[in-house]
This record gives structure tokens, sequence and C-alpha cells, in this order.
């Protein structure tokens, strides 16, 4: 069996044991295809990706041979590269301000698809990260329901480098479900357990599915 396969049916089995409802996002970004077939063969469906033309470039054509797969946006996103953007993704992780949000609804609009989108919260109010600040989120997000026609579904946040992650994951479930949103964004290679225990149901894993990056 692929190692690739292995370390996904390992990590898999750990988090099912918690909850079955939970997607697995392989995080593929800077690995080429062919590290990436077994994967797609095996028939695993989420993958994410941080930057939009190397996802272009490297997904364009994969999308159409494998019809079932969803790509998700999990990186900062450039305003100017959202048309590209809406046409490959079929999430969005990273909607971090009211600039983008809007960008995303005009462009999807012109090509009618719906992309299901994250609010990225900025949980450690950290100047060096993207995101809403938890005292502006509610405010936000009521803003994007009255003027935008988005598909939020769910917030994601990346936890400081410092924190408790477990501290973190809670204060995001108490968000996400004051919003009333189903889906829940976080747990990454080093926290993905406490994530599953947290109520995340989109984990973000790389280097414990493909190893280290180059």
């Amino acid at each position: 069996m692929h190692n690739t396969i292995n370390n996904l049916s390992l990590i898999k089995k750990e988090i099912n044991k918690i909850n079955h409802n939970i997607n697995i996002i392989a995080v593929t970004k800077t690995f080429k295809i062919d590290v990436i077939e077994p994967l797609l063969k095996f028939g695993h469906l989420h993958y994410g990706e941080n930057k939009v033309q190397e996802s272009n470039d490297k997904w364009s054509g994969i999308k159409s041979k494998y019809k079932d797969i969803q790509l998700h946006m999990i990186g900062k996103l450039q305003s100017n590269k959202v048309k590209i953007a809406v046409k490959l993704f079929d999430y969005i992780h990273s909607l971090d301000s009211m600039k983008l949000a809007k960008k995303i609804s005009d462009e999807q609009s012109k090509i009618n698809r719906n992309i299901k989108i994250f609010i990225q919260v900025n949980i450690g109010n950290e100047d060096q990260k993207n995101g809403i600040l938890k005292k502006d989120l509610k405010d936000f997000y009521a803003n994007i329901k009255k003027e935008l026609n988005l598909d939020v579904i769910g917030l994601m946040c990346i936890p400081p480098i410092d924190a408790n992650p477990e501290d973190v994951f809670k204060i995001m479930k108490n968000l996400n479900d004051e919003l009333n949103l189903k889906e829940l964004s976080m747990g990454m290679s080093s926290d993905y357990l406490k994530a599953a225990n947290s109520g995340s149901t989109f984990i973000r894993i790389g280097s414990k599915i493909f190893g280290a990056r180059n």
C-alpha cells in the first residue's frame, strides 16, 4: 500500500473514533501531482491549496478527470485572484474582509457558481495574521447575509503558536454555534485530534499525510 494512503487511513481511523462526520482535507500545496495521484486513485475527495496560480496549473486538468474531488482554498486570497479562484475552488476557507466578500460574490454570480465559504477568524488578535477579529465577527456576518449572495457555511482559524489549541477550538466552536453555522474548519497535522474532539468538521492535514515539504 502506498505510504500516503497508509498515512491517511491511520488518521481516518483515529478521527472516526471521535466522529465519523469529519472531512480530512489533504493539504497538497507544493506537492506535485505524481505524489497526490495515489490518493486520487484511492478515492480521497478533499484537497487543500494555498496559492491560486499554482493550484490552477496543477488542478484544472485533474478536476476534469476526477469529477468528484473538492478543492479547498486555504491560503490568503488576493482580490485580483478571485476570478480564477471561483472557477477552480469548491470551498474558500479564508474570507477575511468585506472587500473580498463582495469580489467573490460578484465573480461567482457571473459564472453562476456558489462556492462554500468559511470566514477566517483572527482568534488571537495577531497583527501578522489575516482574519476577522472576534469582536467584529457578528456584524461582519450579519452584513454579508444582508448584502451578498454568499454561502457562508462556517468559521476557520489558525491558533496562535503560543496558545493552548483546545482553548482556542472551544472558543471557535462557541462562536460558530452563536452564528448557527454547521461547519467548522480547524485542526492541522499537529493538533487535529484536539480539533476533532472540539467539534471541527474539516481538518487540514499536510505533512502527516505527505511527509515534510521541500
